[in-house]
């Protein structure tokens, strides 16, 4: 088992950046790793994700080229560094952790969830 929890976000204006922090306890941080947000009224949706050693990373093409995933096995930490933020970026923000080898879009492939930090982007 696993506990992550989500810190660093905030209200910004749009065109602002903002650095969210997953910290992972309770186990060896041996996992693949994505960021999902869910925004009011919609369905969750997949952001970022990274394999286990932190070589490949895929991205919703909504973030592509302003979002970036990084993690720090070290510290058994992940990031999300968001830049040229939109209102539309506006949500709460999950990261998530799975035991499997795909590192995806897809929920399933995630075994363990954070509670979510809020990030508000202003216009």
């Amino acid at each position: 088992q696993v506990q992550l929890v989500e810190s660093g976000g905030g209200l910004v204006q749009a065109g602002g950046s903002l650095r969210l922090s997953c910290a992972a306890s309770g186990r060896t941080f041996n996992y693949v790793m994505g960021w999902f947000r869910q925004a009011p009224g919609k369905a969750r949706e997949f952001v970022a994700a990274m394999n286990r050693i932190g070589g490949s990373t895929y991205y919703s093409d909504s973030v592509k080229g302003r979002f970036t995933i990084s993690r720090d096995n070290a510290k058994s930490t992940l990031y999300l560094q968001m830049s040229s933020l939109k209102p539309e970026d506006t949500a709460v923000y999950y990261c998530a952790a799975g035991d499997g080898s795909m590192f995806n879009r897809e929920e399933p492939s995630y075994n363990y969830w954070g509670q979510g930090t809020q990030v508000t982007v202003s216009s």
